[in-house]
């Protein structure tokens, strides 16, 4: 939990800077707010950062991927490639609007494949929901021209990757909209907040005003606003709009350490010729918040897994984890829910119960990861790559 790690003065002063005018409201109180509007920076600074023209903060990762899904024209009906290893929030945000998941097959990269993508289209693909998993990112070129030939909307979710470049050019800014989260579990956090960014005006404007009960926002009176849309609320708040714009100016000395940290990981890891590492298509690009790698087979996985914890070193076997895996998701299986989804409706619905994703459950039953921990100090890491090292020839020799 990188940015949870970092609390200080800086997230303290923002909040403050809040508190003092009273004013908790993103929008309006113009003169009580004394020219403090953390939501309105937050989206300056990170517009500017991924070089993009329009940024708008909301309240969760899960409100941006519903919010672009939305304002790109994603509805009832539509089929929506996803990823089988994710937080299920992409997957929620499909189904929230109506629309179908269609689960392709991912690569080494961890995130879908070109070819999984080709597999995957139907006359009814409208979109592609990307998810840029654990700090790096996919095949961008290849699926940038997949998405192209087949005349694919693509929406990039970057919450698992904010920092992570391919190429130079920062994931999330390759699809038609992208989106980030600001949960307490990524690598910056407000609490809870969410970003979508694009360089599409529709878009923007879409996504502003869905976000707001479908408010346009212009002028200083929200009582004349007028409505050209109906929408719904997945407003930030000024105070977690504070916390997330004191996080996002520690942004570059949080990966430097991450990648530092990683660096060191994966030179003790490199030593053992049973071990090949999660593949990263830019590995200058990668924010580092994980390592991931690969064991020969299943049951060596199972093994190293259980031999670094017993060390006291914590991995995550995604393949038996019922957070991020599909093969876990019994509430999916059965689409239970709270509602009658409107997916149940319609005739296009695949038996995610019956989905069976050879490659990818191939390549999970192997693959583990190691968190990096912005809290390690050199003396804590150097400690860590003991107990791995111990861990490893335990199992591997």
């Amino acid at each position: 939990m990188p940015g949870a790690e970092l609390f200080g003065d800086e997230e303290r002063q923002e909040v403050m800077d809040v508190l003092e005018t009273g004013i908790l409201f993103r929008y309006n109180f113009d003169g009580p707010r004394k020219g403090i509007w953390k939501a309105g920076t937050f989206e300056e600074e990170f517009s500017r950062y991924h070089g993009v023209e329009y940024c708008h903060m909301c309240s969760s990762g899960t409100a941006a991927d519903i919010l672009s899904l939305a304002s790109v024209g994603i509805g009832a009906g539509d089929e929506v490639i996803v990823p089988p290893f994710s937080f299920i929030a992409p997957i929620e945000s499909v189904l929230l609007l109506g629309a179908v998941p269609v689960f392709a097959e991912i690569d080494e990269t961890l995130c879908l494949s070109p070819e999984g993508i080709e597999a995957a289209i139907t006359p009814r693909t409208r979109a592609v929901l990307l998810v840029h998993l654990f700090g790096s990112m996919a095949r961008m070129d290849e699926i940038v021209r997949v998405c192209g030939k087949h005349g694919l909307i693509l929406v990039e979710d970057a919450a698992p990757a904010l920092g992570a470049t391919y190429r130079g050019r920062h994931v999330g800014t390759f699809g038609k909209v992208g989106c980030f989260s600001f949960d307490f579990f990524k690598v910056i956090t407000a609490g809870e907040g969410g970003a979508v960014i694009t360089d599409d005006r529709e878009v923007y404007e879409r996504a502003h005003m869905f976000a707001d009960h479908g408010h346009d926002h212009i002028g200083d009176n929200r009582g004349a606003e007028r409505h050209p849309i109906l929408g719904t609320n997945f407003r930030i708040s000024e105070l977690h709009a504070a916390v997330g714009l004191a996080q996002f100016r520690k942004l570059d000395s949080i990966l430097a350490r991450q990648r530092n940290y990683q660096g060191q990981l994966k030179e003790v890891l490199s030593a053992f010729p049973q071990i090949t590492f999660r593949d990263v298509p830019d590995a200058a690009g990668d924010s580092a918040t994980t390592l991931g790698f690969f064991l020969p087979d299943a049951p060596t996985a199972v093994r190293v897994h259980e031999a670094m914890g017993k060390a006291g070193v914590g991995t995550a076997y995604w393949f038996n984890n019922n957070f991020h895996y599909i093969r876990n998701w019994d509430h999916l299986q059965g689409l239970h829910s709270a509602y009658k989804l409107p997916v149940s409706l319609l005739d296009n619905v695949p038996d995610y119960a019956g989905i069976r994703l050879p490659k990818t459950d191939a390549l999970m039953s192997r693959m583990q990861m190691i968190e990096i921990r912005l809290s390690w100090t050199q003396e804590d890491l150097d400690r860590i790559k003991e107990k791995i090292r111990g861990a490893l020839r335990e199992v591997l020799g």
